[in-house]
């Protein structure tokens, strides 16, 4: 029975570390002032049919601070870029010269650095719902190998060793949403 417990802390513990990551990866897309390649992760463009991301149907890179520059590796990919980079309404007008996409990103106002501090708490609280989702079903697993012999209090024992899990990842889920809320509101 310890090696199930073990297990089953085990396996949220690592489900748990995703939701971190997956926190992470969103997170970084969210633009806090300069320009950053990550922005355009979620964009796909219908490439002969098939949905592709940016990235591998162009070369991206950052010219300076505030700009970023599409460079499709063939040219009748350039108008297909930009409506997908437009549907995505990620707040940035694509600038097509017939070569390259130029994307400038404008200064962040006082009120666009809020709502970029609100769309990361509710990504946060996306992870905090995930984990807590995680939590209840180690909670439910332990429950049924308490009525297969388990005492009960090796079964509470085991739920207050998730519990620890949660919380440090919650704590996680925390900080990292501090950091980024720090990042974007620096001036």
């Amino acid at each position: 029975m310890k090696e199930e417990i073990a297990s089953i802390i085990a396996v949220s513990e690592d489900h748990m570390q995703k939701a971190i990551s997956h926190l992470e990866a969103e997170l970084v897309k969210i633009r806090a002032g300069k320009a950053n390649p990550q922005m355009l992760d979620g964009i796909v463009v219908d490439y002969y049919g098939s949905p592709l991301p940016i990235n591998q149907i162009a070369n991206i890179s950052v010219m300076d601070a505030r700009t970023l520059t599409i460079q499709p590796w063939e040219k009748n990919m350039l108008q297909p870029i930009e409506r997908a980079i437009i549907a995505a309404n990620i707040g940035i007008n694509p600038q097509n010269d017939g070569n390259l996409i130029r994307l400038f990103l404008p200064p962040l106002t006082e009120e666009r650095r809020k709502e970029l501090v609100k769309k990361c708490q509710v990504e946060g609280e996306q992870s905090k719902v995930a984990i807590r989702n995680i939590r209840r079903d180690s909670i439910e697993h332990i429950k049924r190998l308490q009525k297969n012999g388990l005492s009960e209090d090796a079964a509470k024992d085991a739920g207050d060793d998730v519990q620890q899990v949660t919380d440090k990842f919650t704590a996680a889920v925390e900080k990292h949403l501090a950091s980024k809320e720090k990042e974007i509101m620096a001036v």
